[in-house]
């Protein structure tokens, strides 16, 4: 079928619950991926942040065949051995030291959510409440829904569950006030992806950290966009000097493969007994391969280096087209999660980038997200700027 026809059996059949692009994608490789009509697109949205190794790289596709053919799914009631290999390697490169798998980060917050509450309920005396942050984003489930802190997301579905309030990001003052005899965590995400790439102050993540110590509560980080990679390091965390009791991650775990995780310490994780959580395709051989792959890809063959190096130039390159051109109010980020905000809305800029071939997303209706892949070089970058200083300069 042609194109249009394959949008329109689209429209026929499958739910409206995205308002998509008017191009329909068949095969990806590396940076690159094509249509039905055979044209290329390089991809700077990089499947929002899930391809971080690329699209169809031979190592995890070897892995995914591979397990295809050996077993694909047993119930949690058993041991897993993949599973119990790739939880071996989380702890072994994090704070961590146990992990709970799911499928996506929505379910990965909402795990979390639940071991705060029940870590509230059995070691804090009943403490139930979870700050969250003004602009964020957690999912789309209820819960994760509710504990994101933009009320667009949470319109139409009331009632929602309680125990949620709000602060601003990036103010600690505002976040030490908030805290109650209710309080039994925070939850937030060392960068704000979704809300518009925003880099919290340096020292704040500490700050946060010593107020959830002094108060004797959880700090649980929301890392299903900006870990694995993301910002060059493993996890952003990393690069703030402190850990979190729980950390939720997802997207770019398996390069494609739906896959998430709740990671936590030992003493946050001992509040969940058996029967407490489950999820059923949770942790199934055929996702831990494919997550087994991707890690070993991203620790070992210069992706992280690449990351930093590349991200470095972009940001230094989109700086250079602020000062330029009048149009750009800030450029943020850290490694490659880039946000460019723009004094006007940016679904123009979008459509024209797609129209000369490249994917980029936003966040919000005025920034444009940059989300390539990791392996990402400075000459696709370049690809890329020239088209935007076409798009910026009016040309």
């Amino acid at each position: 079928m042609a194109m249009k026809e394959w949008m329109e059996a689209g429209d026929k059949h499958v739910m409206g619950t995205y308002k998509r692009f008017p191009v329909v994608l068949t095969r990806g490789a590396g940076m690159s991926v094509w249509d039905t009509d055979g044209r290329e697109y390089l991809d700077f949205a990089g499947g929002l942040a899930v391809c971080g190794l690329g699209h169809s790289h031979p190592r995890v596709a070897e892995a995914i065949t591979a397990q295809a053919q050996t077993l694909l799914h047993v119930s949690n009631l058993y041991h897993i051995e993949a599973q119990i290999r790739y939880a071996r390697v989380l702890t072994e490169n994090s704070f961590a030291d146990k992990v709970f798998f799911c499928n996506s980060g929505a379910e990965a917050n909402e795990a979390a959510i639940k071991l705060a509450r029940k870590y509230g309920h059995t070691r804090l005396g009943g403490k139930y409440e979870l700050i969250t942050m003004l602009n964020s984003f957690h999912g789309r489930t209820l819960a994760t829904i509710t504990a994101t802190g933009q009320e667009k997301f949470r319109k139409g579905f009331a009632p929602l569950p309680e125990g949620f309030k709000y602060v601003p990001f990036n103010d600690i003052e505002a976040l030490a006030d908030a805290v109650t005899d209710k309080t039994c965590g925070v939850l937030l995400e060392p960068i704000q992806a979704e809300g518009g790439v925003f880099v919290p102050d340096e020292g704040y993540l500490r700050a946060v950290r010593e107020l959830c110590d002094r108060k004797g509560i959880l700090l649980i980080f929301d890392e299903v966009q900006v870990g694995m990679g993301r910002t060059g390091t493993l996890f952003a965390y990393e690069q703030s000097g402190i850990a979190p009791d729980i950390m939720t991650l997802a997207k770019s775990m398996a390069n494609g493969f739906p896959v998430g995780a709740m990671l936590a310490t030992d003493k946050a994780a001992s509040a969940f007994e058996p029967g407490d959580h489950a999820c059923t395709f949770g942790g199934n051989p055929l996702a831990m391969a494919a997550a087994l792959a991707t890690m070993d890809v991203m620790l070992s063959d210069g992706v992280l280096a690449n990351c930093r190096k590349v991200g470095a130039y972009f940001m230094a390159e989109l700086a250079k087209r602020k000062a330029k051109y009048g149009i750009i109010r800030d450029v943020r980020g850290k490694g490659l999660i880039i946000g460019v905000e723009m004094e006007e809305e940016v679904a123009g800029t979008v459509n024209k980038c797609l129209d000369k071939g490249f994917l980029v997303a936003s966040a919000g209706p005025r920034v444009l997200r940059f989300l390539p892949p990791l392996i990402v070089s400075e000459a696709q970058v370049d690809r890329l700027l020239f088209v935007l200083d076409s798009i910026l300069g009016g040309k």
